[in-house]
């Protein structure tokens, strides 16, 4: 894949707010240095969003700066081609081939990564990273990061889709709902445009916010995320409703999957009557808070289901069930079918 490009530098605008201080990322090269090479392994069915957002910075970058800043190499198993989750087909540069010290991997991931994830895959990421080499895990690739045990002890992020089902098969992993988490030479994003906050934030380390403050004005990306940021809306944008209780209650509920909490309790918490508590979900979201606490645990259910091997009495456990038999009433009752049923369909969810 050619990295080269006509150079038309374009003055820098006003720094935007982004913090100063490297969060661990390993430096890049210094000026006079050979660029940093960054090493793209793409597993099946890859999210080609994530992917085109990381090479696109590295592009532009160069092209601002009028040098060769940075270098980037496809690889993949077979070292043939590869299918992204839109179908398109990309033609690879290399196999799982040696590196050197100063690449920097990022695997990039898409729909079923624990399938794309092989165990030439695992072995050769273990392989590399005991050089101290970098590595990155776009999208849902950091769960292909976990199951090579390159996250172990260190906080990440993923897909927020993806986060029950990566919680619940990694506890030795900190999982953040961050936009991009870099910690130590391990690097975790969520997702579709959060690979270009991860790659913002590596150019302005490496060569300073100008640099990276004009790609972003190339990319006419005009609200740079840091890794303070989350990767959801805020409860109020979701549900299109602005009331603090409300929203209070909400992410209350999100947090208490596992054990839920009775509405009484719960309008309780932020000083309300339960009637009250009522009258507020009727009029704002049409439906009991009871009604609404019981989608979401079938919602992280159905996350379960379809992204993990757990069975189904431990997904029902994990979402607050007390028995298999209620857990299959209910689901079926919202989705008109069976947890049993939904299995059949495990792995062609898209992830972004």
């Amino acid at each position: 894949m050619s990295n080269t490009a006509t150079p038309s530098p374009v003055p820098p605008r006003a720094s935007a707010s982004r913090p100063t201080a490297s969060t661990g990322a390993r430096p890049g090269p210094a000026p006079d240095d050979k660029p940093r090479r960054f090493v793209f392994l793409l597993l099946d069915r890859f999210s080609m969003l994530s992917f085109a957002s990381a090479v696109e910075c590295l592009r532009i970058a160069n092209r601002m700066s009028d040098r060769t800043l940075y270098q980037w190499h496809l690889i993949g198993e077979g070292g043939q081609e590869v299918s992204c989750s839109a179908g398109t087909t990309f033609k690879l540069d290399d196999d799982l081939v040696e590196l050197t010290r100063d690449d920097t991997i990022m695997v990039c991931g898409g729909i079923d990564v624990q399938s794309a994830t092989s165990k030439k895959v695992l072995a050769w990421l273990r392989r590399e990273a005991r050089k101290g080499i970098g590595v990155g895990g776009l999208c849902t690739a950091a769960h292909a990061l976990a199951m090579a045990g390159l996250l172990d002890g260190k906080r990440a992020t993923i897909h927020w889709e993806n986060q029950d089902s990566f919680a619940e098969a990694f506890d030795e992993v900190d999982l953040t709902k961050s936009v991009f988490v870099i910690d130590g030479n391990r690097m975790t994003t969520a997702g579709g445009t959060s690979s270009i906050d991860l790659m913002l934030k590596l150019i302005a380390d490496d060569h300073g916010e100008d640099l990276a403050n004009a790609v972003a004005d190339q990319l006419i990306y005009s609200s740079i995320r840091t890794d303070q940021d989350t990767q959801r809306l805020s409860v109020p944008t979701r549900i299109g409703v602005r009331h603090p209780k409300l929203s209070q209650v909400i992410q209350i509920m999100e947090t208490n999957i596992e054990e839920p909490i009775s509405p009484s309790i719960l309008a309780r918490d932020v000083g309300m009557s339960t009637r009250q508590l009522e009258r507020l979900f009727r009029r704002y979201l049409n439906r009991s808070p009871k009604r609404y606490y019981m989608e979401l645990r079938l919602q992280k259910a159905r996350n379960l289901l379809m992204q993990t091997d757990m069975s189904v009495i431990n997904v029902a456990l994990a979402c607050g069930f007390a028995s298999p038999s209620h857990f299959s009433k209910c689901y079926r009752a919202h989705y008109d079918t069976t947890p049993y049923r939904e299995r059949g369909t495990r792995g062609t969810r898209l992830s972004v």
